[in-house]
């Protein structure tokens, strides 16, 4: 799965010289936590954060009033706040890429690019989303963990087992094992026998750690 399958198309901009209380407003209207900053012909210029402009806001401690206070905050651009030098992604990129970039560089959200132009926005809602999907959490079935040798063929002896006592399998997902040589299998199934299934997994040389209805 590729970035442009999962990013926000289109996403909401703003420019250098939007000020901070509209920039604010605007997130808070849509729910929002950063923005992409364009110059007139669209190409990004910086990318600003809600966390950008809290901390840009008057302590609750100062002795201006509220007058001074507001003044001061229309007088803020984005200009002043953004980050002049945003990573960015392409389209074409791979998700798990996408999240290993978040991840390593302790980000929430990367513009997306495409020929050297914005086209979307990806964030680490959309991959929180991603995860749900992988696990099947909105899905209904039985859902096991299982401790399995780092084999060649494993899975595929697992895959086959499930199917051959009827098992329709909804979602499946590989994890690192805490013990060296071993992986962790997450696995829903529906249509099985949950006893028989039970019983022929050890057969297979895997630990099942976790089952439950899910």
């Amino acid at each position: 799965m590729l970035v442009r399958e999962r990013m926000t198309p289109n996403p909401i901009t703003v420019s250098e010289d939007t000020s901070m209380h509209d920039a604010l407003r605007l997130m808070r209207e849509r729910r929002i936590r950063r923005l992409p900053v364009v110059d007139r012909e669209g190409n990004l210029v910086g990318m600003v954060s809600e966390k950008d402009l809290l901390y840009a806001s008057p302590s609750p401690a100062t002795s201006l009033s509220v007058f001074e206070i507001n003044y001061l905050i229309s007088q803020i651009k984005v200009g002043q706040l953004m980050n002049r030098e945003p990573i960015t992604i392409e389209e074409d990129c791979p998700l798990e890429e996408a999240a290993r970039i978040m991840a390593d560089s302790r980000v929430s959200g990367l513009p997306v690019m495409r020929a050297g132009k914005l086209v979307g926005i990806i964030t680490e809602t959309d991959l929180f989303k991603i995860f749900l999907e992988l696990l099947g959490a909105r899905e209904r079935g039985l859902r096991l963990t299982i401790l399995v040798p780092n084999r060649r063929g494993m899975l595929a002896s697992l895959t086959g087992t499930i199917s051959s006592l009827g098992g329709d399998i909804v979602t499946l997902g590989t994890f690192n094992g805490a013990e060296p040589g071993k992986g962790l299998i997450t696995i829903k199934v529906r249509d099985v026998d949950r006893q028989k299934l039970l019983e022929a997994l050890p057969g297979l040389g895997v630990e099942v750690v976790d089952v439950r209805e899910a």
